[in-house]
């Protein structure tokens, strides 16, 4: 324990300690009349605790695994991804103003956003905002300019 630091002495002692009471623990179970598997899990160490931890895991989540819901096709909307095909839907005219550009803006992610949709949806739906963000942005940036 010199020349250790608190530490490592701390953790010495532990394992040390560790060790007789996994000795002792295997006596005791070598001579009582317990289940193979519980002189197996004590007496058998580390490996055998974990192998017999891991059997368990995988029983338990065989027995509770349920099958996911199928995913529903993605709906037609979000399959239109072009330029053309965004600017159509937000139908930006000559007489918007601020608040009805960031109205627009509100409904389209309302319906668009990723975070709203399933995990299968949202590469569409990134592009899809990303566009209307863009169109909105540059009709902004006209109208304030004027």
């Amino acid at each position: 324990m010199f020349g250790m630091s608190v530490f490592q002495s701390v953790l010495e002692r532990l394992k040390t300690e560790e060790d007789e009471e996994e000795t002792a623990n295997a006596e005791v179970f070598a001579t009582s009349r317990t289940p193979l598997f519980a002189t197996t899990f004590v007496a058998g160490g580390a490996d055998s605790a974990s192998a017999a931890r891991s059997a368990v895991e995988r029983a338990y989540f065989d027995a509770s695994f349920v099958e996911p819901p199928p995913i529903e096709p993605m709906p037609e909307f979000l399959n239109r991804i072009s330029l053309a095909e965004v600017a159509e839907e937000l139908d930006l005219g000559e007489g918007e103003t601020l608040t009805t550009l960031a109205a627009k803006r509100r409904s389209f992610a309302a319906a668009n956003h990723p975070d709203r949709l399933p995990q299968d949806y949202r590469a569409n739906a990134t592009v899809r905002m990303k566009l209307a963000n863009m169109l909105i942005d540059e009709a902004s940036r006209q109208l304030q300019a004027a």
